[in-house]
Formats: C-alpha cells, structure tokens, sequence
C-alpha cells in the first residue's frame, strides 16, 4: 500500500501540532485522514460540510503554509466531505478552489425514543450518562424578568413570554418567537423565561442553548456517528430556548435536524422559545416548512427604547451595582447612547471604572468626557442589508441585483464586494452570507472574500473601490 500521503499529511501535523491550541488540534486536525497525494494535490477526508468550511475559515493560512514546506511551491489540497452514519457512504470531494455546485445527499434522520433508550442518551451539555433532572438549564441567574425593564418597545415580548413561563407548553405562544436587532435584551427576555418556569415546575427540563453550539453538537454527533443520541437528548427537553436561530441560514442538515426535535417537542406539548435578528418571514437560507412552523405561535418584537426606559434601565443597573448618580448624569447618558442597552450599561460600568480608578466623583463633566469618547469609538452595527445597500449606492447598481441570477461582471463584482465586507464586519456565519446574498452556499463566500483580496494586492483601482466603500461603512 502506498503510504506517501500518510507520511505527508503526518510531516504536516508536526507543524501544524507547534502552531495552534492542542484543544483545537485535537477537534479539527486528529479527525482528518489522509486519502492520497498525487502530483502535490492533497486529499483529505473530512466528516462534514461544516468541518470543511470551518476548516478553510479559521485555518487555511497554517494549512497553506504548511503544504508548502512540506510538498514545496504549486503544493494543492483537496477535501474528501464524508458524511453519514452507515459503511456505505457517498464521498463527495471539494477542490480547492472550491466547486460551488456541491451538495450533500444524506441519510434520512431516525427519531424514536423508547423508555428503555432514555438511561443511555448521552447529554451533549454534561460528563456522559448523567441523569435527565441533573441537566444544567445554562441560563444566567442575573437574566430575570425582575432584572428585564418594561417599556413600550418590548411590551407584548415581555407579556407574552410571562405567560408562557406560567404555564409553559399550554399557551398559543407556542412557539415564542423573540426578534429584534443585537443588543436589545433578546437573550435576557428568553431566559428570564426559562429561570421564571424553572422555579414554577422545578420537574420540568429547561435548556438554553445558542444556535451556534447546537450547530457544532450536531457537527460533533455526526463525526462520532452517535447523532440519534444527539436527537434523543433534545427530544427530553420540556422547555427549549434556541437563541439565533437565524444562523441555521443556509445550513440544510441542521435545519433539517431541528426540524423534527421542532415537531416532536411541539406534539408533545412541550414549549419552544426561539430568538432571531428578524421576523420569519425576512428570514433567508431557511426552509420554508421551518419557517411555517416559527409562525404557529406568536412573533413579538423588541425594539429600541424610548427615553424613559433608558433612564429606568440605568436606574435599576445603578441601584443594583451600588452607584450613586444624579438625574443629570442619567439624562446625558441615556440622551447619547440610544439604539443599544448592551452599550448603555457598559457606559455605566466604563463611568464607575474611571471613577474608582482616578479617585473623581461621578460629575457631568466625566460623563460627558466618557460618553463621547463611547460614542465617537463605537463601531455601528452593521447588518447584511445595509452593507448591501452601501456597496450598490457606490457602484450605482439596485439593491435587488445582488439576488439575481446574473454574471454580469458589475453586479458579480458588487455582491462579491458585499459578501466580503459581511464576512469581516458582522458576526453572521459563512452560510448565513451567503443566503442572504443570492442564495448562495458557504463555498460561494469563501470564493468571493478569496478574489476580493487577491484583487486588493494586484488590482490598484479595485484596492480604490474597496477602500472608499470601507470609509462610507465606517462612517
């Protein structure tokens, strides 16, 4: 047997070993197997999509430059996606560059759970075996409805979402569905929620979990071809709170494993409370039988708050943390700092430091100092659309164009352009990107962000593009 590929891809692992953490190592480098090397081409095998695209997100600069020491210049590599749980399965291979027209076929999901099977599901969260009532629901004690201040922009969000803590499973909010932009108490509404049901039926199965350690669970039970016992766990829970479900866009298999735990746990009359950056109906990347499902219960909103929930918000923080303040440090601060609370309580935080640190009393004048400062420094947060809508304005194109099916060199340039600046300035996944800008896949966006760097180093009036629409976006 030849075992050139064998010796290169372990000639690679040294190097690799000495440059990154060993806990990243050990999950994204040991599962690899080589498969051959023919002409400085590379093959590996990888267990997943996901494993691919993380693969080529986080580590392709170490995997590059390792390739070439190891096999010398013109050193290429190709990944081997293998999926499923059974002997017999269908490779599909990426090269690199990539292919966008790959798709994965996988098998069907079984989803029984049977008395008996319950003592042997493995619990994602904890050590392995550890009883159904012992699961740590992982919310934070601070994140109660006590601590969540009422206004007009949150209103039918926070009442709604109390009837559901009081009686969970038997409202018509089933699900609740939570939306609004970062920042605006989503996380904390979804699990005041959780620890007001918990402490009202403490039998009952709580979970918090965010969208993208669901995603990696569910990447981690297919590598390890024990994904029914992934299935089964979620299928226990009476109460699940999924936060940003939003970033299952363009992720098929994840969709298509929440969506059966969805209709089991709503069949059963267990209770689902979800979050999301927007309503279902502008959500892109998401199956449409998915998306039917988030509107069978009650899609509420949360808004920026107006002028009188900023200052009781900075009361209660205040009150809470000890600080003394005057009206008139509270008015400035909530004056100036207006569409996010996560920024109005860190600008509290930040006037206390620099209090206790400089030795100064809270005046108006510190206040003002530090807010501007904030202000000034803080970067918007920026979203997809509006990224979009900067880089057509600048290119004089519609907004509408980056969605068709074109290979019209201006609009592939532009919606190249947006997926780029996405990519490196929001937090949305890669898959994500790429749903909400032509309905794209993962490789699509890796591609454009690849040609939009290498035409930064080579292309001088390209470079003059992108670096004036950073400007507009940063401004």
């Amino acid at each position: 047997m030849n075992s050139e590929h064998w010796a290169a891809w372990d000639n690679c692992l040294r190097i690799i070993r000495d440059n990154v953490p060993a806990g990243s190592f050990k999950t994204w480098f040991e599962p690899i197997v080589p498969v051959r090397l023919e002409q400085k081409i590379l093959t590996i095998q990888v267990p997943s999509a996901f494993f691919y695209e993380y693969l080529e997100e986080q580590f392709i600069d170490i995997l590059r430059k390792t390739l070439r020491m190891v096999l010398g210049a013109g050193a290429k590599l190709e990944y081997n996606v293998v999926m499923g749980n059974n002997q017999a399965e269908t490779p599909y291979t990426v090269k690199y560059p990539t292919n966008n027209n790959n798709r994965i076929q996988n098998k069907p999901l079984t989803l029984p759970i049977s008395n008996e099977d319950k003592a042997a599901i493995k619990n994602p969260f904890v050590i392995p075996g550890i009883q159904k009532l012992q699961i740590d629901p992982q919310l934070k004690p601070e994140n109660t409805f006590e601590n969540f201040v009422e206004g007009e922009c949150n209103r039918l969000a926070r009442s709604a979402g109390y009837a559901v803590a009081q009686n969970p499973g038997g409202t018509a909010f089933n699900p609740l569905m939570i939306f609004g932009a970062s920042g605006l108490g989503k996380t904390h509404l979804a699990q005041a929620i959780g620890i007001e049901a918990k402490e009202r039926y403490p039998d009952k199965v709580v979970l918090y979990v965010n969208a993208n350690k669901f995603q990696t669970q569910f990447t981690e039970s297919t590598r390890n071809n024990n994904r029914n016992d992934f299935l089964n766990f979620y299928q226990m829970i009476d109460i699940l709170i999924l936060d940003d479900v939003h970033e299952f866009a363009g992720k098929e298999k994840t969709q298509e494993t929440f969506f059966h735990i969805f209709n089991h746990l709503h069949q059963t009359g267990r209770q689902l409370i979800l979050t999301s950056d927007k309503p279902p109906i502008e959500l892109k990347g998401m199956e449409q039988r998915l998306l039917s499902r988030f509107k069978w219960g009650l899609t509420a909103d949360l808004t920026v708050p107006d002028f009188e929930t900023r200052m009781e918000i900075l009361r209660k923080k205040a009150y809470k943390d000890g600080i003394v303040l005057s009206d008139d440090v509270m008015e400035y601060i909530a004056s100036h700092i207006t569409n996010n609370i996560r920024e109005l309580e860190g600008a509290l935080v930040s006037l206390l430091a620099q209090s206790m640190l400089n030795k100064k009393e809270i005046t108006l004048e510190l206040a003002s100092k530090l807010v501007n400062k904030l202000v000034k420094n803080s970067r918007r947060e920026l979203s997809i659309e509006y990224i979009s809508k900067v880089v057509c304005d600048y290119f004089n194109i519609p907004v509408d164009s980056l969605q068709a099916k074109t290979r019209k060199r201006e609009i592939v340039q532009a919606r190249q352009i947006t997926m780029y600046f996405s990519k490196n300035m929001t937090k949305y996944s890669l898959a994500s990107i790429g749903a909400q800008i032509g309905n794209k896949d993962h490789a699509t966006v890796l591609h454009a962000c690849k040609t939009v760097t290498n035409l930064k180093e080579t292309d001088k009036n390209f470079r003059v593009y992108v670096d004036e629409i950073e400007k507009k976006l940063k401004m």
